[in-house]
């Protein structure tokens, strides 16, 4: 083929491009995706409360990412903002400013009816006090949120997921019992079914080993580490107990109002150095020796490596 040729068919777009153009390719379209990775993102969430006329900043630009079918631990000391940051999350609260991302949707601007209907169908809470009615049977208390989220379910359907949702915490056998014929244990496990009835992709557990024994609590935990992963339903535990945060798979640590550390998960390590390659005096390749890896993070400067490589000296 002549240059001219190719020439005619490079303008036509029936060629390769000439090595002048080089291909580009367009970065990928998140619309593309039909489920995005993350379940919660927060950029920039501030809250600042007005006591009279005086200002209480507790968030301070808050920024993190929790992806679909994490298990995760929010950890701080009482003041830090933790409280906060967990009524935001769940919608019963709203940012002073900042965007919250919540299963694709924007919640931050969103009204008191908006935020209940977010929470009837997407959100579940376990609390440390189990909050539950005391003269209503197990199947009862699980059943009720069902009434509220507006599932086209008869009340034999309802009462079947109920059942379902209660041996799935191993009460099957306590339906009828009401929360004064139960443990502590059991009257949490009641808790975690309710929260779970209307299959929400997020539950909330606000310190929920709180009024357990140990043994219980360890038991209350590899129940929500089983949830998680056969379930693949994203679990926060909201504690400031590090063995409660040990049993997650991530710990964001919140201090002062500020995300200290696990916002956005694992670090990706920075990649490795390029190696300089040398040529010997008559023109052959040489193999160039690897320059030293740096620890993680850290820069390696000039000073650090030597300027000749093995085999030139």
């Amino acid at each position: 083929m002549s240059g001219r040729e190719f020439n005619s068919m490079h303008k036509q777009g029936n060629g390769v491009p000439s090595p002048a153009q080089p291909i580009t390719h367009s970065p990928p379209d998140p619309a593309a995706s039909s489920v995005p990775m993350d379940l919660i993102t927060l950029n920039d969430i501030y809250k600042t409360y007005h006591v009279g006329e005086i200002d209480v900043p507790v968030l301070k630009g808050v920024s993190l990412r929790v992806g679909r079918g994490e298990m995760v631990a929010l950890m701080g000391a009482s003041g830090s903002g933790k409280s906060t940051l967990m009524n935001i999350l769940g919608c019963l609260d709203r940012p002073t400013s900042g965007e919250y991302w919540l299963d694709g949707q924007e919640c931050s601007r969103l009204t008191n009816d908006e935020r209940a209907m977010v929470r009837n169908h997407k959100i579940g809470f376990v609390f440390q006090s189990f909050n539950l009615l005391p003269r209503t049977s197990a199947l009862h208390q699980v059943m009720m949120p069902l009434t509220y989220t507006g599932h086209n379910l008869t009340r034999a359907e309802g009462r079947e997921r109920a059942i379902q949702m209660l041996q799935r915490v191993g009460l099957g056998d306590r339906m009828d019992h009401e929360p004064s014929q139960l443990s502590g244990g059991q009257q949490q496990r009641v808790a975690i079914a309710r929260a779970l009835v209307n299959r929400p992709p997020l539950l909330f557990a606000d310190e929920p080993t709180g009024n357990l024994d140990s043994h219980t609590s360890e038991d209350v935990l590899k129940m929500f580490q089983q949830i998680n992963a056969e379930e693949g339903i994203t679990i926060i535990l909201v504690t400031h107990d590090s063995n409660v945060a040990n049993h997650a798979k991530r710990t964001i640590r919140i201090r002062d109002g500020l995300i200290e550390s696990g916002a956005f998960g694992v670090e990706i390590p920075p990649p490795p150095l390029p190696i300089p390659i040398a040529a010997a005096a008559n023109g052959a390749p040489l193999i160039a020796a690897p320059i030293p890896q740096a620890p993680w993070g850290k820069v390696l400067h000039a000073s650090d490596v030597d300027d000749e490589p093995a085999g030139v000296r």
